[in-house]
C-alpha cells in the first residue's frame, strides 16, 4: 500500500479528517506495518500508550475491566488520543485473529506538530470528537 493509499484512510479517523492529504502523506510515511498473531494483547488497559494503530488485515477484540466491549476490524483503528498525550490505554486490545496494523509511535509523530496547518487540523479533528462524544452522552 502507498503512501497516498494510507493518507486516503487515515482521512477516515476522526482525529485526522480535517488534516490535508498532503499532510497526511507525511504521517503515513512513518507508520510501519506490524504483524500480530491471534491473542497477542497489543495495548492492556492501564498501561501507557504511545502508538497508533490503524488495521489493515484481520480482527482485534476490545475489552474493558476483563469485559469484551466489541471487535475491530480492517479500517478500524485504536491509540489515537495516546499517540498525542501518551496517557493511559482506557481499553485493553487483543489481535481476535492473524492481525496487521500500521503502527505510528509518538516520538515520530511529535515532529508533525511542529506544522501549524497540520497542528490546526488535529485540533479540529480533536473538537469533532468532543462534540460527537458530547452528543453520545446526551442521548444515553
Amino acid at each position: 500500500m502507498n503512501e497516498s493509499d494510507v493518507a486516503k484512510r487515515l482521512g477516515s479517523v476522526p482525529l485526522f479528517a480535517q488534516i490535508e492529504h498532503h499532510d497526511l502523506e507525511l504521517v503515513a510515511a512513518r507508520m510501519k506495518e506490524v504483524h500480530f498473531e491471534p491473542g497477542r494483547v497489543i495495548a492492556k488497559q492501564g498501561d501507557s500508550g504511545v502508538g497508533f494503530h490503524f488495521i489493515v488485515d484481520g480482527e482485534a477484540e476490545v475489552s474493558g475491566e476483563g469485559v469484551p466491549r466489541h471487535t475491530i476490524g480492517a479500517g478500524g483503528y485504536f491509540g489515537e488520543i495516546g499517540l498525542i498525550d501518551g496517557g493511559v490505554r482506557s481499553a485493553t486490545v487483543t489481535a481476535a485473529t492473524e492481525l496487521t496494523t500500521l503502527a505510528l509511535v509518538s516520538w515520530d509523530f511529535q515532529p508533525l506538530l511542529d506544522n501549524p496547518a497540520f497542528s490546526k487540523g488535529l485540533l479540529m479533528g480533536l473538537c469533532r470528537l468532543v462534540r460527537d462524544y458530547r452528543e453520545s452522552a446526551a442521548g444515553s
